[in-house]
C-alpha cells in the first residue's frame, strides 16, 4: 500500500537534495545525478529522522556512522552535509564539485571531506567497511559498558546499490557479519534495477533478500521508496529492534526520479541531466527555484539536525563524566585510546636477537613478536583469513570475537582475503584508536589489492601480515609464489612494505608498523628460517636501509639484500672479501622508508661512486634497477616459479651463494 502523500517540508527537503545533486552534476559536466535524485526519500528519513550525529562535531565519538557503498553517487552525501549543516560542504563547495581542490571530489574521500566516514569509489568496498565499523563498535562496548553506563552505543548504516551486491567483496563481508550477528548494522539497497549497462536484467536476476537472509541477515521490503517516507523510517525501527542480526532493507526506487526523458534509464546513471532536461525536471517536480538556490523552510527544517546533534553529544558527555566517575580506570583507557596514544612501554617485551639464537623464519619470529607486544597492546585487533596456523597470527591466551563474545579480538575471517582487507579498512576507519591487523599468504595480496590501496590512499594504519613470501615456500608451487607481488605493493604510495631479514628487523618491522596510524603496513614475512645477524637491529629498520657489513676499505662492491637472501649476500661476501674484494652489504628491508631519509644519509649508504652493486631477492627485478644502477645487476626471478621443495627451487633459480658471487665477479 502506498503511504499518504508527505507534508509540503518533506517534499521541498527531498527536492532540495535532487536538485542540488542535479545543479553540482550539471555545472561540472560530470557525475551520477541518477542515485541522489532516486535515494533522496529513504536518505531523508535516515538523516532527519534517524541518524544520530552532530554537524558541528563531524568526530563526536558516539555517532551513528554513515556510509555511502554506492560512492559515486556521492553528490547525494554532500548535500545532505551541506543541508544539514556541516561547515566542511558550503554552497560554493557544491559549485565546485570534481574541480581542482575542491572539497568535494568524485567519490567520497575521508581526508578530503569532514563528515565523510570512509573512503568509497569501487563498489563493494563501502559495505565491507561498514561490517568492520560495526565489528568495533561492538568490540569496545563488550569492552567498555557497563551496567547502567552504555558509553558505546552507536549504529552503522549504509546506502548500497545493485552494483555493490553483484562485487564478490559485499557477498564475502555480508556471510561474516551475518555469521557474528552484527545487529547494529543497517543496509538500505537502493533497488533502482539499472546499472551502466541498462537494465539488470541483463546480468543480475537473483532474489537478493533470500540471498541475504541465508547470510543471516534480517530482510525486509518497501516497494514505494519514491514516497513512503514513513515506510522507509518504520522499516529502519524495525531494523534496529532485531539485535541479533544485521539488517538489509530493499527499497524500490526509481532513478532518475523526476525527470521525464531520462528516469529508469542507464542514461541518468553517469551523466549530468543538461541544461534543458534539468528545467524539464524542476517542470515535473514543481521546483520554482534556481541553480543551488534552498528554499529557507528547508534549510530551516534540515539545520534542525545542528540542535539535536548538540544535544546528543552533550548528553554523551555527561554519560561520560558519570562513567569516569564510576570507572576511573576504565574511563582513562577508553580516552587514551580516543587520542590515538599508545601505552607507555608497549613494545618493552620485544626481544633482541643474537647469532647464538636459533634461526627462525621471520613468520615465527612475527609469532613470538605479536606475543610478546600483544598483551601490552590492548587495542590490537585481528586474525587471519583461515590460515593463523600457517600465519601465525594467533596471540595465546587471545580467545575468538564472535556472537556474545564480543569482547574478544582474535578475527576468524574465513576463507575471505578481500573482505578482510576491507574490513580492516573499517575498523581503523571507526577512530576509536583500534589497531587492526589481518593475515594471509603474499600470493593472495592479489585479492586484496583493491581495499589495499584504499588503506594506502586513506590513511589507514592496518597492518598486513602476509607469509610465504617467495619461491622458498615450495611444494605448493607457482600459483602460491608471489614473485612479481612485492613489486606490485611497493607501486603503491603511502604503504609500507617491510622484508625483514631476522629476528631483529621482524621486530623493528612492528615496531614500524604500529607507530605508523596514517599509513598501512606490509610485513612479507618467510615460511623459512635464517640466521640472526650479528649487527642487524630493530632501529635500523626504521631507516629502511642500512650498512649491515662495510669492508674494510673503500667498497668497491655493494651487495643490497632482503629477508631470506639477506643471509645469501652475507655468505657470498664473506666469500669475495677472502679473495680480496672490498664487499659492503646493505639491508633493504623497506625501499619506502629508506627514500623518506635525506640524500646525505642515502648516499652514506649507497654512494654514487660505487657503481657495481648487486640487489638480491627472491622476487621480480622490478624496480630495483633504481639501486643496482646501470654498472650493477640481480639476483632475482622474472618469470614463475615451480612446484618442488623450496630449497630446490632457490637452488635451481640461482639463489646460492655459488651464483651470487659470479654474478658479482661478472660486474668486473
Amino acid at each position: 500500500m502506498v503511504a499518504a502523500p508527505t507534508t509540503s517540508v518533506e517534499t521541498l527537503s527531498i527536492n532540495s537534495i535532487r536538485f542540488l545533486a542535479v545543479d553540482a552534476i550539471n555545472k561540472s559536466n560530470s557525475g551520477h545525478p541518477g542515485l541522489p535524485m532516486g535515494t533522496a526519500p529513504m536518505a531523508y528519513a535516515l538523516w532527519d529522522k534517524v541518524l544520530r550525529h552532530n554537524p558541528k562535531n563531524p568526530k563526536w565519538f558516539n555517532r551513528d556512522r554513515f556510509v555511502l557503498s554506492a560512492g559515486h553517487g556521492c553528490m547525494l552525501l554532500y548535500a545532505l552535509l551541506h543541508l544539514t549543516g556541516y561547515d566542511s560542504v558550503t554552497i560554493d563547495d557544491l559549485k565546485q564539485f570534481r574541480q581542482w581542490g575542491s572539497k568535494t571530489p568524485g567519490h567520497p574521500e575521508t581526508f578530503e571531506t569532514p563528515g565523510v566516514e570512509v573512503t568509497t569509489g569501487p563498489l563493494g568496498q563501502g559495505i565491507s567497511n561498514a561490517v568492520g565499523l560495526a565489528i568495533a563498535e561492538a568490540h569496545l562496548a563488550a569492552t567498555f559498558n557497563k551496567p547502567g553506563h552504555n558509553l558505546v552505543d552507536h549504529y552503522t548504516y549504509v546506502i548500497m546499490g545493485d552494483g555493490c551486491h553483484q562485487e564478490g567483496i559485499s557477498g564475502e563481508a555480508a556471510s561474516l557479519a551475518g555469521h557474528l550477528g552484527l545487529g547494529k548494522l543497517i543496509a538500505l539497497y537502493d533497488d533502482n534495477h539499472i546499472t551502466i549497462d541498462g537494465d539488470t536484467a541483463v546480468s543480475f536476476t537473483e532474489d537478493v533478500l533470500k540471498r541475504y537472509e541465508a547470510y543471516g541477515w534480517h530482510v525486509q521490503h518497501v516497494a514505494d521508496g519514491n514516497h513512503d517516507v514513513e515506510g522507509i523510517r518504520k522499516a529502519i525501527e524495525a531494523a534496529k529492534a532485531v539485535t541479533d542480526k544485521p539488517s538489509m532493507i530493499k527499497i524500490t526506487t526509481t532513478i532518475g526520479y523526476g525527470s521525464p526523458n531520462k528516469a529508469n534509464t542507464a542514461g541518468v546513471h553517469g551523466a549530468a541531466l543538461g541544461a534543458e532536461e534539468a528545467a524539464l525536471t524542476r517542470k515535473a517536480l514543481d521546483w520554482t527555484y534556481g541553480d543551488f538556490e534552498v528554499p529557507a523552510e528547508a534549510y530551516d527544517h534540515w539545520r534542525q539536525a545542528i540542535e539535536r546533534g548538540a544535544a546528543a553529544e552533550a548528553e554523551w558527555n555527561t554519560a561520560l563524566e558519570a562513567y569516569r566517575a564510576a570507572f576511573p580506570a576504565e574511563a582513562a583507557e577508553f580516552e587514551r585510546r580516543l587520542r590515538g596514544e599508545l601505552p607507555q612501554g608497549w613494545d618493552a617485551s620485544l626481544p633482541v636477537f643474537s647469532p647464538a639464537d636459533k634461526g627462525l623464519a621471520t613468520r615465527m619470529h612475527s609469532y613470538n613478536a605479536l606475543n610478546a607486544f600483544g598483551p601490552s597492546l590492548p587495542e590490537l585487533i585481528g586474525g587471519s583469513a583461515d590460515l593463523t596456523h600457517s600465519n601465525l597470527t594467533d596471540i595465546k591466551g587471545e580467545k575468538s570475537f564472535q556472537k556474545g563474545a564480543e569482547a574478544n579480538r582474535y578475527l576468524h575471517f574465513g576463507v575471505r582475503e578481500h573482505a578482510m582487507a576491507a574490513i580492516l579498512n573499517g575498523i581503523a576507519y571507526h577512530g576509536s584508536g583500534l589497531i587492526p591487523y589481518g593475515g594471509t599468504f603474499l600470493v593472495f595480496a592479489g585479492y586484496m589489492i583493491g581495499a589495499m590501496r584504499l588503506s594506502a590512499l586513506s590513511e589507514l594504519g592496518v597492518i598486513y601480515v602476509l607469509t610465504h613470501d617467495s619461491i622458498g615456500l615450495g611444494e605448493d608451487g607457482p600459483t602460491h609464489q608471489p614473485v612479481e607481488t612485492l613489486a606490485n605493493l611497493r607501486a603503491i604510495p603511502n604503504l609500507l612494505v617491510i622484508r625483514p631479514g631476522d629476528g631483529n628487523e621482524t621486530v623493528g618491522a612492528y615496531q614500524v608498523a604500529v607507530a605508523n596510524r596514517k599509513r598501512p603496513t606490509v610485513l612479507a614475512l618467510s615460511r623459512q628460517a635464517m640466521v640472526n645477524q650479528p649487527t642487524s637491529t630493530a632501529a635500523a629498520v626504521a631507516k629502511g636501509g642500512y650498512i649491515l657489513e662495510d669492508s674494510s676499505g673503500t667498497p668497491e662492491l655493494i651487495l643490497i639484500g632482503t629477508g631470506t637472501e639477506l643471509e645469501l649476500a652475507t655468505k657470498a661476501a664473506a666469500v669475495l672479501r677472502a679473495e680480496g674484494k672490498n664487499v659492503r652489504v646493505v639491508s633493504m628491508p623497506c625501499v619506502e622508508l629508506f627514500e623518506e631519509q635525506d640524500a646525505a644519509y642515502r648516499e652514506s649508504v649507497l654512494p654514487a661512486a660505487v657503481r657495481k652493486r648487486l640487489v638480491v631477492e627472491a622476487s621480480s627485478s622490478f624496480g630495483w634497477h633504481k639501486y643496482s644502477g646501470f654498472d650493477g645487476d640481480t639476483v632475482s626471478i622474472d618469470r614463475f616459479g615451480a612446484s618442488a621443495p623450496g630449497p630446490v627451487c632457490l637452488e635451481k633459480f640461482g639463489f646460492t651463494v655459488d651464483n651470487v658471487v659470479a654474478k658479482a665477479k661478472a660486474l668486473g
